[in-house]
C-alpha cells in the first residue's frame, strides 16, 4: 500500500529594495508577503540577494542599538580605503563591500509554518547595504512546499 505525497509547490517572485546607502534595510515584510502570495503553509523560503556588495542577515530587528552595533562592527573589521586591497574599480568603499558581502553571504533559508517565515520573536531579515551611495537591489524569494 503506497502513501500519497503531498503536492510540493513553488512560487519565485522578485522585489526590488532601494538602499540609501549604507546599512541595514528590514525585508521581513517583503519576505513575510512573498510568502503568503505562495500559498504555501509548510516548506522553506529561499531570498538570494543578486549583488556582489551587498548582502542578508537574521538579525534583531527590536532595538535599533543592534543595527547601528553592526554597522560599526562591520567599519571596523573591512575599513574602507585600507591600502591591502587592490581592486579599486569603484572607490575605496568597493573591495571593502566585497568582502563584507563574502562574510555575511547572499543566500537565506528559511523555514514556512502556517503560512509564514519562522523567524524568532526578534527575528527580522534584512538587506544590509555595503556601498556608500543608494542603489536598488533586487531580491529573488523562491518558497517551496505544500
Amino acid at each position: 500500500m503506497s502513501r500519497s505525497q503531498p503536492v510540493q509547490h513553488v512560487a519565485q517572485s522578485t522585489v526590488t529594495v532601494h538602499t540609501r546607502g549604507r546599512g541595514l534595510f528590514e525585508v521581513t515584510s517583503r519576505v513575510a508577503d512573498a510568502v503568503t502570495a505562495s500559498n504555501v503553509q509548510t516548506g522553506v523560503v529561499n531570498v538570494f540577494v543578486q549583488h556582489t556588495s551587498c548582502s542578508l542577515l537574521i538579525g534583531e530587528n527590536a532595538d535599533p542599538d543592534v543595527v547601528g552595533d553592526l554597522e560599526r562592527f562591520f567599519a571596523r573589521l573591512v575599513p574602507d580605503g585600507d591600502p591591502l586591497f587592490r581592486h579599486r574599480d569603484e572607490g575605496p568603499d568597493d573591495m571593502p563591500a566585497h568582502v563584507r558581502s563574502v562574510l555575511t553571504g547572499v543566500t537565506l533559508s528559511i523555514p514556512v509554518h502556517g503560512g509564514k517565515p519562522l523567524l524568532g520573536t526578534w527575528q527580522g531579515v534584512f538587506l544590509f547595504e555595503h556601498r556608500l551611495e543608494a542603489h536598488q537591489r533586487k531580491l529573488t524569494i523562491s518558497t517551496f512546499g505544500h
